[in-house]
């Protein structure tokens, strides 16, 4: 199996998710995948295979919706606790939360803001790493400040976390 990379582009960075056309704001939450979350994942509605991401070992899937409406999932993240970080390894928002016609607005920062959180609750400082697909690493740079280590490795450090976490979870 070719080893996945991750391939959002981020539109802005919110506070929350916001509608792309309203500008209204929704609290959203970061929900760990149930069991009966991991099955039924349309192939037509999201790119990545969760369904067998999700069931692979030492890995967890997490699901970004809104408080009003958790039923409705507006991206998925797969996270692996590493001895000393946390490392990404999918991120995807809905098909209607990706291109210049997306519903809303953030999803991607919400989740990586959340990747961060979760290093921080496991004591590693905000450290969180992922693969980058090479188009995307100046991007990554630019809008979570996100270092490129080599190839398409690339790391978000303590500062940069902290940023990210007190913009969409300010209450914790």
């Amino acid at each position: 199996m070719r080893k996945k990379e991750v391939g959002i582009e981020i539109d802005r960075l919110t506070n929350s998710i916001e509608n792309s056309v309203t500008g209204e704001v929704f609290d959203t939450s970061v929900v760990k995948l149930g069991k009966s979350d991991k099955t039924g994942f349309n192939p037509d509605e999201w790119l990545f295979e969760w369904e067998a991401e999700i069931n692979t070992i030492n890995r967890d899937g997490y699901k970004l919706t809104t408080v009003n409406n958790p039923t409705i999932i507006h991206g998925l993240v797969s996270l692996e606790v590493r001895s000393d970080h946390i490392f990404i390894h999918l991120i995807e928002s809905a098909n209607f939360n990706k291109g210049t016609n997306k519903t809303y607005q953030g999803v991607a920062g919400n989740l990586f803001a959340f990747a961060c959180k979760v290093s921080f609750d496991n004591g590693y400082e905000g450290y969180v790493a992922f693969d980058s697909k090479s188009a995307l690493i100046e991007h990554y740079k630019q809008t979570l400040g996100a270092m490129h280590i080599s190839k398409q490795r690339m790391y978000i450090n303590t500062v940069n976390a902290s940023y990210l976490v007190n913009k969409y979870f300010m209450d914790n």
